[in-house]
Protein backbone atom coordinates (compact mmCIF):
# COMPACT_ATOMS: atom_id res chain seq x y z
CA UNK A 1 0.00 0.00 0.00
CA UNK A 2 1.26 3.31 -0.95
CA UNK A 3 0.59 6.68 1.48
CA UNK A 4 0.86 10.04 -0.03
CA UNK A 5 1.29 12.84 2.67
CA UNK A 6 0.04 15.90 1.02
CA UNK A 7 0.21 19.89 2.87
CA UNK A 8 -3.61 20.34 1.46
CA UNK A 9 -4.87 17.12 3.97
CA UNK A 10 -2.95 18.20 6.82
CA UNK A 11 -3.98 21.91 6.57
CA UNK A 12 -8.03 20.69 5.97
CA UNK A 13 -7.56 18.28 9.01
CA UNK A 14 -6.04 21.08 11.43
CA UNK A 15 -8.47 23.94 10.09
CA UNK A 16 -11.61 20.87 10.76
CA UNK A 17 -9.85 20.33 14.03
CA UNK A 18 -9.94 23.88 14.75
CA UNK A 19 -13.60 23.69 13.66
CA UNK A 20 -15.00 20.83 15.91
CA UNK A 21 -12.81 21.48 18.82
CA UNK A 22 -13.66 25.28 19.35
CA UNK A 23 -10.84 27.20 20.33
CA UNK A 24 -7.90 24.60 19.92
CA UNK A 25 -6.99 21.10 19.54
CA UNK A 26 -5.42 20.87 23.15
CA UNK A 27 -8.54 22.31 25.20
CA UNK A 28 -10.16 19.99 27.37
CA UNK A 29 -13.27 20.48 28.62
CA UNK A 30 -15.00 19.51 31.70
CA UNK A 31 -17.80 17.30 32.72
CA UNK A 32 -20.37 19.00 34.71
CA UNK A 33 -20.84 18.08 38.38
CA UNK A 34 -24.06 16.65 38.08
CA UNK A 35 -23.35 13.22 36.39
CA UNK A 36 -23.76 14.35 32.39
CA UNK A 37 -25.63 16.86 30.59
CA UNK A 38 -28.86 17.33 30.85
CA UNK A 39 -31.81 18.18 27.82
CA UNK A 40 -34.03 20.43 28.54
CA UNK A 41 -38.07 19.47 28.58
CA UNK A 42 -39.59 20.03 25.50
CA UNK A 43 -42.79 22.08 25.13
CA UNK A 44 -44.72 20.39 22.50
CA UNK A 45 -47.31 22.94 22.12
CA UNK A 46 -45.08 25.41 20.63
CA UNK A 47 -43.36 22.30 18.50
CA UNK A 48 -46.69 21.39 17.26
CA UNK A 49 -47.98 25.21 16.70
CA UNK A 50 -44.67 25.74 14.59
CA UNK A 51 -44.94 22.63 12.73
CA UNK A 52 -48.63 23.38 11.56
CA UNK A 53 -47.57 27.07 10.74
CA UNK A 54 -44.60 26.28 8.55
CA UNK A 55 -46.95 23.40 6.66
CA UNK A 56 -49.65 25.30 6.17
CA UNK A 57 -47.59 27.51 4.31
CA UNK A 58 -46.12 25.50 2.38
CA UNK A 59 -49.39 23.68 1.89
CA UNK A 60 -51.82 26.67 0.98
CA UNK A 61 -50.38 27.44 -2.68
CA UNK A 62 -50.73 24.11 -3.58
CA UNK A 63 -54.40 23.87 -2.89
CA UNK A 64 -55.18 26.77 -5.14
CA UNK A 65 -52.68 25.83 -7.67
CA UNK A 66 -54.05 25.47 -11.16
CA UNK A 67 -54.54 22.18 -12.20
CA UNK A 68 -55.43 23.24 -16.23
CA UNK A 69 -52.99 25.17 -18.15
CA UNK A 70 -55.33 25.57 -20.64
CA UNK A 71 -58.81 26.71 -18.65
CA UNK A 72 -60.57 29.48 -20.49
CA UNK A 73 -58.71 29.14 -23.67
CA UNK A 74 -59.97 27.87 -26.79
CA UNK A 75 -57.54 24.55 -26.47
CA UNK A 76 -59.08 23.26 -23.26
CA UNK A 77 -59.87 19.67 -23.45
CA UNK A 78 -61.62 19.77 -20.47
CA UNK A 79 -64.35 22.15 -21.47
CA UNK A 80 -65.93 19.57 -23.50
CA UNK A 81 -68.76 17.43 -21.53
CA UNK A 82 -70.19 13.80 -22.00
CA UNK A 83 -74.04 13.26 -20.80
CA UNK A 84 -75.24 10.12 -20.41
CA UNK A 85 -78.91 9.40 -19.96
CA UNK A 86 -79.71 6.32 -18.26
CA UNK A 87 -83.04 4.71 -18.64
CA UNK A 88 -85.50 3.94 -16.36
CA UNK A 89 -86.15 7.45 -15.64
CA UNK A 90 -82.56 8.13 -13.86
CA UNK A 91 -81.30 11.15 -13.68
CA UNK A 92 -78.43 12.15 -16.61
CA UNK A 93 -75.00 11.53 -15.52
CA UNK A 94 -72.12 13.98 -16.68
CA UNK A 95 -68.97 14.84 -16.99
CA UNK A 96 -69.43 18.48 -16.09
CA UNK A 97 -69.59 18.06 -12.17
CA UNK A 98 -65.68 16.85 -12.48
CA UNK A 99 -64.07 19.02 -15.55
CA UNK A 100 -66.46 22.15 -14.94
CA UNK A 101 -64.05 23.66 -12.30
CA UNK A 102 -60.87 22.47 -13.65
CA UNK A 103 -61.83 24.32 -17.44
CA UNK A 104 -62.48 27.30 -14.84
CA UNK A 105 -59.51 27.75 -14.10
CA UNK A 106 -59.94 26.48 -10.58
CA UNK A 107 -57.71 23.83 -8.24
CA UNK A 108 -57.51 21.17 -6.25
CA UNK A 109 -59.71 23.18 -3.92
CA UNK A 110 -62.49 23.73 -6.57
CA UNK A 111 -62.89 19.73 -6.64
CA UNK A 112 -66.26 18.25 -5.50
CA UNK A 113 -64.47 15.27 -2.88
CA UNK A 114 -60.66 16.18 -2.91
CA UNK A 115 -62.18 20.14 -1.67
CA UNK A 116 -63.37 19.10 1.57
CA UNK A 117 -60.59 16.92 2.20
CA UNK A 118 -58.06 19.54 1.69
CA UNK A 119 -60.06 21.83 4.06
CA UNK A 120 -58.80 19.43 7.12
CA UNK A 121 -55.27 20.75 5.95
CA UNK A 122 -53.87 23.81 7.67
CA UNK A 123 -53.42 26.59 4.87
Amino acid sequence: MVVKKSGAGLVAALGAAMLLGGTGAGTAHAAPAGGGAALAKTDLAQGLGGATTGLGYGIAPLKDLRLDPWANSSADVLNNGATVQPDSGLAPVGTGTLTGPLSAGGGPRDLPLVGGLLGVLPG
